[in-house]
């Protein structure tokens, strides 16, 4: 009887550790290089980055709410989001990501080249992403994540489109709140509406129809600046680098606003060199997001070097 007990009692403890290694988590590779979607895609053709877009994703206790990566102009699901997707998955996040305003009805791998489409459209396609992605959990809210255009998109959603009770926090990347190339004093935006180019003129640029909308003094940009930028109710991080060369000046995505942390990686980290690119590879801005997306649990933000780019 006590040899049966024995044996029991080790089948018994088998299970429960082979049933907790079958519930774990699994630990994907993390990346130091946001170039690191190039690869993934030349290997997966229209995929999603490691870690990302797993439907049969419940979201815990500990993190309730899916994280919705909105990757930025000429960006995709996979491209953009080598470091964030995996990192995420492996933190215990549901973590999705989606292609918006590229040209579906092109090869590949022209149709892996996202934020080209006016802003509007683009935004249509996250709204309803969402929404698939709350269907999909059961959760009541998301949290987004944005670089550079996905993160007035994300803003345009929660503002525009019916998303300001569909999202918890919005943690951005490069964001151009102010716009980019200019100022109250010279804006390129304001200058080409001068000229008669305003935002639906430029709509039918033939390659980037969203860039134009992301000058300062677009029509885009001050619809989105009228009565504040931000939603109420809402958490904003913002996260941005001195040498961003697309987003200029870079103090265009420093936003003051209620619920509102603005955040420069170099403060604290000079060796940091991350540009508009690299920021969203940088181990320094991953840090702060997590913390961003886990407020009542911080951890240790690192400082290392990163090269433009290639960083």
């Amino acid at each position: 009887m006590r040899r049966c007990v024995s044996v029991s009692g080790i089948l018994f403890l088998a299970f429960v550790m082979w049933a907790g290694v079958a519930s774990a988590a699994p630990a994907y590779p993390v990346p130091d290089s946001f170039l690191a979607g190039v690869p993934l895609e030349l290997g997966n053709p229209d995929g999603s980055a490691p870690g990302s877009n797993d439907w049969s994703c419940r979201p815990s206790d500990a993190h309730p709410e899916p994280v919705v990566l909105v990757h930025g102009t000429g960006g995709a699901r996979q491209t953009n989001w080598a470091v964030y997707a995996p990192l995420l998955a492996n933190e215990g996040y549901c973590v999705y990501s989606l292609t918006y305003g590229n040209f579906p009805g092109l090869p590949w791998p022209l149709d892996a080249i996202g934020g080209m489409t006016p802003i509007d459209t683009g935004t249509a396609q996250i709204a309803a992403f969402v929404d698939r992605v709350l269907a999909s959990t059961g959760a009541a809210k998301v949290d987004l994540v944005g670089h550079s255009q996905g993160t007035v998109q994300a803003n345009n959603y929660v503002k525009f489109f019916g998303g300001a009770d569909k999202v918890a926090k919005i943690v951005s990347l490069a964001p151009p709140w102010q716009g980019t190339y200019g100022n109250d004093q010279i804006s390129a935006g304001r200058f080409l509406r001068s000229l008669g180019v305003d935002d639906a003129v430029a709509a039918g640029f033939p390659v980037c129809q969203a860039c134009p909308e992301m000058l300062q003094g677009s029509k885009f940009i001050d619809r989105m600046r009228a009565g504040g930028v931000y939603v109420p109710g809402i958490e904003y991080t913002n996260i941005v680098t001195r040498y961003d060369e697309l987003v200029v000046p870079y103090t265009s995505g420093l936003e003051p606003g209620p619920d509102t942390t603005n955040i420069v990686v170099q403060d604290g980290c000079e060796q940091d060199y991350s540009d508009h690119v690299a920021v969203a590879g940088s181990a320094r801005a991953a840090g702060f997001v997590l913390n961003a997306l886990d407020s009542d649990h911080p951890r240790e933000v690192p400082c290392r070097f990163v090269a433009p780019v290639a960083g």
